[in-house]
């Protein structure tokens, strides 16, 4: 009978005051869904470094005719000096796993594949060079391999794309992390937003209060409908936010960007599935805690 009772009290709660229930869902739904954004944007970032850093690449530029670089003296590298950078980076094994050799035109090519609409894709192969491109054992070992080939003739340049990764996966992390900032921010609005319905709907209900006091009611009988209602419009955001979540990885990521991008690794919904416990479970906690602070505050039973 009293399980009865509270559960017709949170349903009269929430009857009388839908508008503002209604309130606490879309802030808690659109919070979530931007808080759930930052933590899926942490995951893509250490799949994508999971992904790239076992495919990490040196790249070992030859001189070509009119080079920028002082060390061609305008020269391409010849036939000799090809014969010896390869020679020395056999020497380097175990710490070079592969070798492969990209000409001038397979540069261009690729570049134009990858990057359609740079300016560069349209301006020509004058900008490419013959190059070596060598995978290695560990990604960290690249100053082994560009302490030995910086200055051979015929060199113009040693690049690791490790570097060129790691100024992407910050940019990824900075993006991640203002969502989840933002995230921040619109938590702060539903728990005021929170207290402020608890506030008006403890006032507005003071009456029935005043009568379950005098008969004798429990404070856990007349602040548990108050809280109850609270979780349930915040679980229910919470559960929108997720949905959200799941649309956006189903259909953005692994229906759209996994099959546009086939050569980088992506989330996938299993990510919003270990992300979701967290979002459903942090929003009960805080609408509890936010609840029972402000009833212990505003309702004196």
């Amino acid at each position: 009978m009293r399980l009865q009772f509270l559960l017709g009290e949170i349903g009269n709660g929430l009857r009388r005051n839908l508008s503002m229930a209604l309130s606490v869902v879309i802030v808690t739904m659109i919070s979530m869904y931007l808080l759930g954004l930052g933590l899926l944007g942490q995951r893509q970032v250490d799949t994508m470094k999971d992904y790239w850093y076992d495919r990490v690449q040196v790249t070992v530029l030859l001189c070509a005719e009119k080079t920028r670089y002082t060390t061609c003296a305008g020269e391409p590298t010849t036939d000799a000096q090809r014969a010896a950078i390869k020679a020395e980076l056999d020497q380097l094994k175990p710490t070079v796993k592969e070798v492969f050799y990209e000409s001038r035109d397979e540069a261009f090519t690729r570049f134009k594949d990858t990057y359609k609409n740079s300016p560069l894709a349209r301006a020509g192969e004058a900008y490419f060079a013959d190059s070596y491109r060598v995978n290695l054992n560990d990604a960290g070992k690249f100053d082994v391999v560009a302490s030995s080939l910086r200055g051979m003739p015929g060199v113009a340049d040693v690049q690791d794309q490790k570097k060129l990764l790691e100024k992407f996966f910050t940019f990824m992390n900075t993006i991640s992390w203002a969502a989840i900032a933002l995230s921040s921010l619109m938590v702060l609005a539903a728990v005021m937003l929170i207290s402020t319905t608890i506030r008006q709907t403890a006032f507005s209900r003071r009456r029935e209060t005043g009568i379950m006091r005098l008969v004798g009611a429990s404070n856990f009988t007349i602040r548990f409908p108050f809280v109850m209602e609270t979780v349930i419009a915040a679980v229910a955001g919470a559960v929108l936010a997720t949905g959200m979540l799941w649309a956006t990885v189903r259909y953005g990521v692994v229906g759209f960007l996994s099959e546009t991008l086939t050569d980088t690794a992506f989330i996938g919904v299993s990510d919003v599935l270990l992300v979701a416990p967290f979002i459903v479970g942090g929003v009960v906690v805080l609408a509890v805690l936010t609840s029972s602070l402000t009833l212990r505050r505003y309702l004196r039973v």
